[in-house]
């Protein structure tokens, strides 16, 4: 996710604490050590991303030509909704996100040459019985990832969690599936340690990885206030629902000025039809009522959407990137979310809904989700004309104002409305932060 992985710094501790001799490596950012790979008893994978298990694959295949003697486990939210495949490929044990205790379980049963498998079930831990401090020596630093940028102010980033899973159960959200609407509170001590370190290393923002930072409110407050108290130069950012945005709206003022710069929220969509389906929780007014309360307190928000699905008609495509343009959201946007289309992972919830299980093919073990197609091809036709554009436009350099444009002439063109002009931009009256590498699930 364009930052040094909570996952393996978190999962390092642990194992270290019980005795461990732990060898990281982020291929995200490093190459792939084969020698460390084998003389390993436990090679353990973290995926806590759609896009990491693809890429996990085949570095998987090397390490079991490496290394055929060792243990292999996937850890992370990823792992239990795709355990039938990948025991499929050979892994030997599935954990799921509150992997700790599971991975000091495993390890221990290694080394006391024990018979069987510390493996509970993809839910094993979720009630973890203590947090320790993330052990991040043998990552490499802040400057390798992403930075986040202001203006002319470019600020290194670090990433901690105050809290995992999520207390809702958006239709979609892979979290779901897995938490089953908890979650997991980590004491403030710990995560003020975590940034401690990450500070010593250079970071000077930190990235607050939970699915929503207001499922505790409470918690969130005590978090923020403590983290400004400790490192008032140190800016943040968050994740958090557009209907807990409005209804703690008193704390969103307590967010900047403890140096909150950025707020994520997964919009989805501007219809309400595509909302209800999604089980969002919130509605199209509610998102321009939001748009106006944070430029109102002075706080960048960051929209992501889902803005291919089902439910997606010609329609409502121009009509969202008219609300784009209208809310004067454009410079706000990472430019891939024109072309998200909706994933149906695993487990996914969406699977609940009949006109969603009677539209998907069989699971695709390459593409590790269910395929669909559209009932109209020109939305389908459409998606993959923006995915091209948005990444040629920029490999070639494009700003998201010019990327907006052409956007807005191709999928007028698609659809037959190529004589309604792009719409004019009131000028941009402060400068929107973001991050170097925008991500996605």
């Amino acid at each position: 996710m364009g930052r040094q992985p909570f996952g393996l710094a978190s999962a390092a501790a642990w194992l270290r604490e019980a005795g461990a001799d732990v060898l990281m490596q982020d291929l995200a950012v490093s190459h792939f050590e084969a020698e460390s790979a084998r003389r390993a008893d436990l090679i353990a994978f973290y995926v806590p991303m759609h896009t990491a298990t693809r890429l996990a694959l085949p570095v998987l295949e090397r390490v079991q030509d490496l290394n055929p003697r060792a243990e292999i486990c996937f850890y992370g939210l990823y792992a239990p909704m795709n355990e039938k495949f990948l025991r499929s490929k050979g892994v030997d044990q599935i954990v799921g996100p509150e992997f700790e205790h599971a991975l000091v379980g495993i390890y221990r049963d290694l080394i006391t040459d024990k018979e069987g498998q510390n493996n509970q079930g993809p839910m094993e831990s979720l009630e973890r019985p203590r947090f320790i401090t993330p052990d991040r020596v043998g990552l490499l630093p802040p400057e390798k990832y992403a930075a986040l940028l202001s203006g002319q102010t470019s600020r290194k980033v670090g990433y901690t969690e105050a809290t995992r899973g999520c207390r809702h159960r958006c239709l979609h959200c892979p979290v779901v599936p897995v938490y089953g609407g908890r979650f997991v509170v980590a004491p403030v001590e710990v995560v003020l340690e975590d940034v401690q370190q990450q500070v010593a290393l250079g970071a000077e923002h930190i990235t607050f990885g939970d699915p929503d930072f207001f499922n505790g409110p409470a918690h969130a407050r005590r978090v923020i206030m403590r983290l400004h108290e400790n490192f008032p130069d140190i800016t943040y950012d968050v994740t958090i629902k557009v209907e807990h945005l409005l209804a703690h709206a008193d704390l969103i003022s307590t967010l900047r000025d403890t140096g909150c710069v950025l707020v994520t929220s997964a919009i989805e969509s501007f219809d309400d039809e595509v909302l209800v389906a999604l089980k969002k929780g919130h509605t199209g007014s509610d998102i321009e009522q939001l748009v106006t309360i944070m430029r109102d307190e002075g706080i960048a928000l960051n929209p992501t959407f889902v803005a291919f699905t089902p439910w997606t008609t010609r329609q409502n495509y121009l009509a969202f990137l008219s609300s784009i343009a209208r809310l004067q959201l454009v410079d706000a946007i990472a430019p891939v979310q024109y072309a998200i289309r909706l994933l149906v992972v695993a487990d996914s919830g969406l699977l609940s809904r009949p006109d969603i299980s009677s539209l998907v093919d069989d699971f695709d073990t390459t593409e590790l989700a269910y395929p669909w197609v559209h009932p109209d091809p020109v939305i389908d036709d459409l998606q993959q004309i923006l995915i091209r554009l948005v990444e040629e436009a920029q490999v070639a350099g494009r700003n998201r104002r010019e990327i907006f444009e052409l956007v807005w002439k191709a999928s007028h063109n698609a659809l037959g409305n190529s004589w309604v002009p792009v719409p004019e931009f009131a000028p941009d009256l402060a400068t929107i932060p973001f991050f170097t590498e925008p991500w996605f699930c």
